[in-house]
């Protein structure tokens, strides 16, 4: 029978605290549920009564979209009451935060976070920013105009 070294024993060691550590380390991975699936079923994506044309409020995988016309004067209108009206905004929010979003000139939508594609209301543009963003959380609203 071979002695056991003192190399042989570091190895072993070392061996073991990596396997237990990766353990660690990916045992919140395995263990978490898949996105979107809870312990309770939720309710489908049903929206709820909107309270102004064009405004909706739903729950859409797993995320609270919200949005209708917007209520905010625009920078230049608020400027100068010869400004041309642009048209009614749209503000949108997903779970609380806002998702900023422009009208083209075709009368299609399009999001910060979609930006190289257009939509033609503002619940697609909603839907697919959250399916763009996934699990991440839009950033906090800035208050700055360009």
């Amino acid at each position: 029978m071979t002695a056991l070294t003192r190399r042989d024993m570091l190895r072993a060691g070392f061996t073991t605290a990596v396997v237990v550590g990766t353990s660690a380390a990916v045992a919140p991975i395995v263990l978490a549920e898949p996105a979107g699936a809870s312990a309770e079923p939720q309710a489908p994506a049903v929206p709820a009564a909107p309270a102004a044309p064009g405004s909706f409020d739903e729950v859409y995988r797993g995320r609270r979209i919200q949005g209708g016309p917007s209520q905010a004067v625009g920078y230049a209108a608020a400027r100068s009451a010869a400004a041309p009206a642009a048209g009614p905004g749209v503000e949108i929010t997903v779970d609380g935060r806002p998702l900023h979003v422009m009208r083209r000139a075709d009368g299609t939508y399009l999001s910060l976070v979609n930006h190289y594609e257009s939509f033609r209301t503002p619940l697609e543009v909603a839907r697919a920013a959250v399916d763009q963003i996934g699990t991440a959380q839009l950033a906090p609203a800035s208050f700055h105009h360009h």
